[in-house]
């Protein structure tokens, strides 16, 4: 054992015993953490970060997914350059910022206005509430569209009916090009609001109470308190739901794929929804996989530009 000499009162020489290095240790719980974690490392290795450099590798490439991988030839960029030369995948693009916008514009301000009218009154059965509303969340996709085609159903679908007891002539909620994003946005809307309300009570609970009690006495509003305590105290919680809502608006595939396929005239054809047309159907995996990096990339940016918000933010 290191030891190191440390004069006494008495003017003798007492001996102490040094601090142990811990390196042995941490060595020891490092070789452990790996153990532990190289099953989940491993799945996650071959099962995402190994398709995502098959998909990087095959975007540089041009190959049909009707013919061997070995066939593939290699191209550069002329894959990413085409992608703005089609017209088809010129609308996808627009039909998803489109999409995005609008669900941001519906979704996070109706999220928050709920989760504000859940959390701070105190009223008996607002768990329930919460519950029923995070229920839409975690149906499965394909029972709702079961329920949603029907609600759209023209003729004798409850929304069509409901507009024609006041007088107007319904529209094709499906089957109009310039019904159908708005429709299939209404329907993201109503499947993703209760997760994101959840998310803002769940934010909500982190401000303390003595804020509002201290407003309340200078005299602040409800709408004073929400300008400067909620709002700034939630900005953090606001800006995940927005991201959230921006990747999963740019996701979306499964109400696309089970309700219009992309139609009417392609008014609903969303990038999601383009790169498995042009994969699967049309066997041009090449193309498909430079506008799937690119929508990669694409929320690897708005990531980054919504983080660097909330930093500026709470500076």
């Amino acid at each position: 054992m290191n030891v190191t000499s440390t004069p006494t009162v008495g003017g003798s020489v007492r001996s102490l015993p040094r601090p142990r290095r811990r390196r042995t240790d941490r060595a020891h719980r490092g070789i452990t953490a790996a153990i532990f974690l190289s099953p989940t490392l491993l799945v996650i290795g071959l099962f995402t970060v190994v398709p995502m450099i098959m998909t990087i590798v095959i975007s540089f490439h041009r190959w049909s997914m009707f013919t061997p991988i070995t066939d593939m030839d290699f191209v550069g960029f002329d894959n990413y350059a085409r992608l703005l030369n089609d017209s088809a995948r010129v609308q996808a693009i627009a039909n998803t910022g489109v999409y995005v916008l609008l669900s941001v514009l519906i979704t996070v301000p109706l999220a928050f206005l709920i989760a504000m009218l859940l959390y701070f009154p105190r009223l008996r059965g607002r768990n329930v509430v919460r519950v029923i509303l995070f229920a839409t969340y975690v149906i499965p996709t394909i029972a709702i569209v079961i329920i949603w085609s029907n609600i759209y159903a023209p003729g004798y679908g409850p929304l069509s009916a409901m507009v024609q007891a006041i007088g107007l002539t319904p529209p094709g909620w499906l089957s109009d090009p310039q019904w159908a994003l708005l429709s299939l946005v209404i329907f993201n809307v109503w499947q993703m609001l209760g997760y994101y309300v959840i998310l803002l009570v769940a934010g909500l609970t982190q401000i303390p109470e003595e804020l509002y009690e201290a407003a309340k006495v200078d005299g602040a509003g409800i709408v004073r308190q929400t300008w400067s305590i909620t709002l700034p105290m939630l900005s953090g919680s606001l800006v995940f739901v927005v991201l959230m809502t921006i990747i999963n608006s740019i996701q979306v595939f499964d109400p696309i794929y089970l309700l219009t396929q992309g139609g009417p005239a392609g008014s609903t054809n969303v990038v999601s929804f383009e790169i498995q047309r042009s994969a699967f159907q049309y066997g041009q995996a090449g193309d498909a996989s430079a506008l799937a990096v690119s929508l990669f990339m694409l929320i690897v940016l708005v990531g980054v530009v919504l983080n660097a918000i909330l930093k500026v933010r709470k500076r």
